[in-house]
């Protein structure tokens, strides 16, 4: 069973088919701020990297409801300068914000999720339960 990107709001992917890489001399995705991801399904686990480079772990939020695996980080930056009167000369200030959510196959243990963060990148490992595991192959007596 595979993981799927649930998607909130149709905006993105509208915006990707209208902004093509040749359009805008080159401009390219405008998938606001959405993160990469990639996703690994082992015989014991699936395992998602998000890549995040710049961010904290702090800055993460990782929540599972109902099934459904949600990432999301919110950060804002303000830099300001100001003159010996106290007027403004430089006021500069940014926000990025993404979330991302997947759909759980049944086979997850959901208490046992474990996360890190590492080198600009998330990695969140989902094990599988203990009866969705491969079986060992079993020899069977003939009589």
């Amino acid at each position: 069973m595979n993981l799927i990107k649930r998607n909130h709001t149709n905006f993105p992917s509208m915006m990707d088919e209208f902004l093509k890489p040749d359009w805008f001399g080159g401009f390219q995705n405008f998938s606001l701020n959405t993160p990469a991801v990639n996703i690994k399904e082992t015989d014991t686990d699936f395992t998602i990297e998000l890549a995040a480079p710049g961010k904290q772990k702090e800055d993460f939020n990782i929540e599972v409801d109902n099934k459904v695996l949600t990432i999301s980080s919110e950060a804002k930056n303000q830099h300001e300068e100001t003159d010996k009167n106290g007027r403004y000369t430089r006021k500069e200030f940014s926000y990025s914000a993404f979330k991302r959510a997947f759909t759980l196959p049944d086979t997850i243990n959901e208490n046992d999720i474990k996360a890190n963060y590492e080198s600009g990148v998330l990695h969140i490992q989902l094990p599988k339960r203990e009866d969705a595991l491969p079986k060992a192959k079993r020899l069977i007596d003939i009589m």
